[in-house]
């Protein structure tokens, strides 16, 4: 026997001292953990890292002027990311265009560079992709009727993986300008 108070219940189960201690440490186990858990999530939140999608924005559309009768060219767009996830630019198009490809210049080691088709272009969280004759940019073939000045407004819409669309219009520049 022990010196606790003790009572008996129903099932013949006794209550003693002991035993409701070590229910209570038990539980305050979980208890303490789910607390510290609260607190560091709350702390997070109101840091502003809790789940941040992308914040995408296009700025500094342009497209090369195609020379002579071509009917290709290239569009350049920088995308800023001022969200806190990574997004992926995953195609473009524009009714003005018949076909539209993202494509990345690389290097074969040997001096001399190809082109290559780019499924997708990852826009990192709080950075930027910005587009340029010598790395990303979009490979445009224009429709056959389609003839452009320099200066012309041409309209396009970039189309991400996680984030709606987003409207842009780029101006038509020489080459080197």
């Amino acid at each position: 026997m022990t010196d606790s108070p003790s009572h008996e219940t129903s099932t013949g189960w006794h209550i003693t001292r002991e035993r409701l201690r070590d229910g209570f440490y038990a539980g305050l186990i979980p208890w303490t953990a789910c607390v510290v858990a609260l607190a560091g999530l709350t702390q997070w939140v109101g840091a502003g890292q809790a789940g941040r999608p992308p914040a995408l924005e296009v700025t500094d559309p342009h497209v090369f002027l195609p020379y002579s009768d071509n009917t290709e060219t290239a569009a350049f767009f920088t995308v800023t990311n001022a969200g806190g996830a990574d997004d992926e630019l995953v195609s473009v198009t524009s009714p003005v265009i018949s076909k539209a490809m993202l494509s990345r210049h690389r290097s074969n080691g040997g001096g001399a560079d190809f082109m290559g088709m780019a499924d997708s272009a990852t826009v990192p969280a709080g950075a930027a992709l910005t587009m340029s004759p010598y790395d990303l940019d979009v490979m445009v073939t224009l429709k056959e009727e389609t003839r452009w000045s320099e200066g012309d407004a041409v309209p396009f819409v970039l189309h991400f993986r996680h984030s709606d669309s987003v409207k842009a219009v780029a101006t038509v520049v020489r080459p080197g300008s």
